[in-house]
C-alpha cells in the first residue's frame, strides 16, 4: 500500500495540516496554483513533489511544467491545472488531477478516475478547505480516495476577511519603510506573499486593498 497526497491552489499559503498529511505519504501531488517556491521547497523537506503550474505562477518557478505525465507504483498520472486543458489523447491514464476551482470533486470516466482535491490555501468565501490522500494497491492494482478536511474542529479559519487585514497591514507597514522580511515576520505571512503584494501596492498607484486582492487572484477564477 502506498499514500499519495493530493493538494491544490494553495496560493502561497501551506497549512500545518497539509504537512501533517504529507509526513504520512510518498509523495505529494501539486496540481497547481503553488503560489512561490517556498510552498514547493518546505513539502520537499518532508517528502517528494510532483507539481505543475497553475494560472498565478508567473515568477520564480519557470521550471515547473504546465503539464506532468507521470507513473506512481504501476498506476499512470496526468495533472494539469484546469481541467478544460486536459488532452483528450490522455486515454493511458489511470488517474487525472487538476485543480482551479477551489472545489472538491471526484468523478469516474470508466477506469479512470477524475481528482479535483480542492484548495488547501487562503479560504475562499464559504468553501471547504480540502485535500485528499490516494492509497494505491500497487498489488491488485486498485486505489481508494480520503477526502481530508484540512480545518481541525473548533479551529479558527484564515478567510477572505483575514487577507483583506493582511493586505491592509502590509500597505501600512510598506509605508512606514519596512522591509519585505520584517513586515512579513511581523504578519506571520510568507514573504513571497508579502513581495507580491508590495509589488502590487508600489507599481499601481492609488490601488486600494480589494483591488489589490483582485490582482492577487486569490479568489477570482
Amino acid at each position: 500500500m502506498h499514500r499519495i497526497a493530493v493538494i491544490s491552489d494553495t496560493h502561497g499559503m501551506l497549512r500545518e495540516e497539509v504537512i501533517q498529511q504529507a509526513r504520512t505519504c510518498e509523495a505529494v501531488l501539486h496540481a497547481g496554483d503553488i503560489g512561490g517556491r517556498d510552498v514547493i521547497n518546505k513539502l520537499r523537506e518532508a517528502v517528494p513533489v510532483y507539481a505543475i503550474k497553475g494560472n498565478i505562477d508567473k515568477e520564480g518557478i519557470q521550471d515547473i511544467p504546465e503539464e506532468l505525465y507521470f507513473t506512481l507504483y504501476g498506476f499512470n498520472f496526468y495533472m494539469v491545472h484546469n481541467r478544460k486543458h486536459i488532452k483528450t489523447d490522455i486515454n493511458a491514464a489511470d488517474i487525472i488531477i487538476y485543480g482551479h476551482s477551489h472545489i472538491y470533486k471526484e468523478e469516474h470516466a470508466g477506469n479512470v478516475l477524475y481528482l479535483n482535491p480542492g484548495s488547501c490555501g487562503p479560504g475562499r468565501f464559504r468553501l471547504a478547505i480540502t485535500m485528499a490522500v490516494i492509497t494505491l494497491d500497487e498489488e491488485r492494482h486498485i486505489f481508494s480516495v480520503e477526502k481530508i478536511n484540512c480545518i481541525k474542529a473548533g479551529a479558527k479559519e484564515t478567510g477572505q476577511k483575514d487577507m483583506y487585514s493582511l493586505v491592509k497591514n502590509v500597505i501600512k507597514d510598506m509605508d512606514a519603510g519596512k522591509n519585505i522580511s520584517v513586515i512579513a515576520t511581523k504578519n506571520g505571512a510568507q514573504e513571497e506573499l508579502v513581495e507580491k503584494i508590495c509589488r502590487i501596492y508600489s507599481t499601481h498607484p492609488g490601488i486600494n486593498t480589494d483591488g489589490i486582492l483582485n490582482r492577487l487572484d486569490i479568489w477570482n477564477l
